[in-house]
């Protein structure tokens, strides 16, 4: 490979890593906003519905630009895409649930265990064997979820079941998208998630409905939706420019989003427990990770 070549070829995966950390930090405002609005009193299923509502608009906007054709819409997966769709929409609802309870890195911390959890599930679900190395990560990974939870100590807390709850399902939607992927377009699955999202939601939204005390409130709760169609968007356009592999480790800059935006918003430092099993859960993808880069190089 030429100079030039492998030059091009690194400025791609800068700008794939670029892309990658633009998307943790979109989906590290909806979090955070969801927090500022949770305890601003606006209920939780109320702003999930409205981080799909908006996400439905943009998606159907997407599919409709070239032409009002039913056929744009069909799948032959529409069993797995509806279920992709539910996966994704529970963990969002739930999480914003959570996050009324919980402080961000705690939520983060757990959510993080997904990648490992997907190492778990590929076995059963994808037929890929885990190798002693991948068990002893997976091993690790859990540790690192009961260091954070504490779960019989006076620290724990029940919507932390809500996000290990979180944590399986977006395992189950990266396997389901990984499976969907050449078969089912990302704008055919962009759309049915943000029509399910929209559809399950109404009712809880109408039911509860809060309307924002300031006009700053308004503002974010229409963001929601924006900020995480642009999150995902940009996040399957950044592993066209760099390999997944080459990604992965910097997924965990959501952790490091979070911190900041908990500490400057909030002032809320981590204890120690929850820097010890993020430390761990940290350790132990990145270690699936490192073994996963040396089975199958880049």
């Amino acid at each position: 490979m030429s100079k030039v070549a492998i030059l091009a070829t690194e400025d791609r995966a800068q700008l794939g890593i670029a892309m990658m950390l633009g998307a943790w930090f979109f989906f590290s405002l909806i979090d955070t906003s969801v927090k500022w609005l949770v305890l601003a009193g606006l209920p939780a299923l109320q702003l999930a519905f409205m981080r799909y509502f908006a996400h439905f608009f943009i998606s159907t906007a997407l599919v409709l630009r070239g032409g009002a054709d039913l056929e744009r819409f069909k799948t032959d997966k529409p069993g797995w895409v509806v279920f992709r769709a539910y996966l994704l929409t529970s963990s969002t609802a739930l999480n914003f649930i959570a996050l009324l309870y919980l402080p961000l890195t705690v939520t983060g911390a757990i959510m993080f265990t997904s990648p490992i959890l997907v190492c778990l599930l590929g076995w059963p679900l994808l037929g890929e064997r885990a190798g002693p190395w991948r068990v002893f990560g997976i091993c690790m990974g859990f540790v690192g979820v009961l260091v954070v939870m504490r779960p019989f100590g006076a620290e724990f807390h029940w919507a932390m079941l809500l996000s290990v709850h979180n944590a399986f399902a977006l395992a189950l939607y990266s396997i389901i998208t990984r499976k969907l992927s050449g078969v089912v377009s990302t704008e055919t699955m962009q759309f049915y998630m943000g029509a399910f999202g929209t559809a399950a939601l109404l009712p809880f939204a109408v039911w509860q409905w809060v309307n924002p005390a300031t006009a700053f409130d308004w503002v974010i709760m229409f963001l929601l939706g924006i900020w995480g169609w642009a999150g995902h968007e940009i996040l399957t356009r950044a592993h066209r420019y760099a390999a997944a592999n080459t990604l992965m480790p910097y997924t965990y800059s959501f952790l490091i989003f979070l911190t900041a935006w908990s500490y400057l918003i909030w002032g809320h430092i981590p204890d120690f427990y929850t820097v010890l099993g993020a430390a761990i859960i940290i350790a132990s993808g990145l270690l699936i990770w490192a073994r996963e880069r040396r089975r199958q190089p880049v």
